[in-house]
């Protein structure tokens, strides 16, 4: 029994190390996001995908460019238009003539058969286009023509989006942001990170020379640590009273739930909690998940995930003004 422990504490040093390596290249060369760097990273590690939602020019694809590079990772790109297609994401079949005259039907993999596939601009592709992306991101595999493919191992998708975009957009359905384990808000830069920033990217790009920080081994260890770390029955209790804290027809719900929020969180919506709880907790070199592990990737996991009354939205209210005082209140009685 002691040698297997001491292995598992070997391996979950390793793990929190290498991770702190990846952290460190990637905030080296996207400056001023360390907050945003760490989402994504939690995010990644918990086999999850990312929408970030950011103005132009904030660094949100060249932190998937430089995220691939840093894992040694084959990197897909859809740069996504309203004259997008299905088959331009997920691959086609193509009439094929063999060296002997046989015809044949081959099946041509899109862009999304990579490991990090980056969909620029989600929100610029029609609904049928959007819906392309459900089985891949749900199921990891394509079905096209009756037969299924599967995507490579690792899989995820990092999607960006412009809130300021109204014209020629087309928003993504509830079952749609339900697939992404999170939504990061990208914000903007202090001006310090904004100086540094010239020193390292006035004429160049540094994501374009960034080397690979781990081995493809020491990436699925880290993976693997990311699920080895403990959540007690109290943290799971602490979670699920949470998630129905975001419900205004329970009892859990407060008044400001029942004014503000019209449908709560799903049980993905907790299962996504918790999984980033784990990471975020290995990300800070402890072993266990703690309460505020769930504080701070709370918002994060449930801003895409519950829906504003029609009055909040009327108004403008802001939705994570109103989830992060349902959370304070919730750590408050834990």
């Amino acid at each position: 029994m002691k040698p297997n422990l001491q292995s598992t504490e070997q391996e979950f040093a390793a793990a929190a190390q290498d991770l702190g390596r990846l952290r460190e290249a990637l905030c080296g060369v996207i400056v001023g996001q360390a907050e945003l760097i760490d989402e994504v990273l939690i995010a990644v590690i918990a086999s999850g995908h990312v929408l970030m939602e950011g103005l132009p020019g904030l660094g949100k694809t060249h932190l998937a460019k430089g995220l691939a590079r840093a894992l040694g990772l084959e990197l897909g790109r859809v740069q996504c238009t309203p004259d997008l297609m299905p088959a331009d994401i997920t691959g086609s079949e193509l009439l094929t003539r063999s060296d002997d005259g046989q015809h044949d039907m081959t099946f041509r993999p899109g862009p999304i058969f990579a490991n990090l596939v980056l969909v620029d601009e989600i929100n610029r592709a029609t609904p049928k286009t959007q819906a392309a992306l459900l089985e891949a991101m749900q199921e990891r595999q394509v079905t096209y023509g009756g037969s299924t493919h599967r995507l490579p191992d690792p899989f995820w998708v990092i999607a960006t989006q412009n809130p300021i975009e109204i014209e020629g957009t087309y928003p993504l359905p509830e079952a749609q942001m339900d697939r992404f384990l999170v939504k990061l808000k990208v914000p903007y830069p202090d001006a310090a990170a904004m100086l540094a920033m010239l020193d390292i990217s006035l004429d160049s790009e540094p994501t374009e020379r960034l080397s690979p920080v781990i081995e493809p081994a020491a990436l699925h260890d880290l993976l693997r640590a990311g699920e080895q770390i403990v959540i007690t029955e109290s943290v799971k209790h602490s979670a699920v009273q949470l998630i129905l804290a975001t419900h205004p027809e329970r009892d859990e719900g407060s008044a400001q739930t029942r004014r503000h929020i019209r449908y709560g969180a799903s049980p993905r919506g907790l299962q996504a909690l918790l999984r980033t709880a784990r990471v975020h907790a290995l990300l800070h070199g402890r072993a266990h998940v703690a309460i505020d592990d769930l504080r701070r990737m709370a918002l994060p996991v449930l801003r895409h995930r519950v829906l504003p009354t029609i009055e909040s939205e009327l108004e403008g209210m802001d939705m994570d003004l109103v989830l992060a005082g349902l959370v304070e209140r919730w750590a408050a009685q834990q």
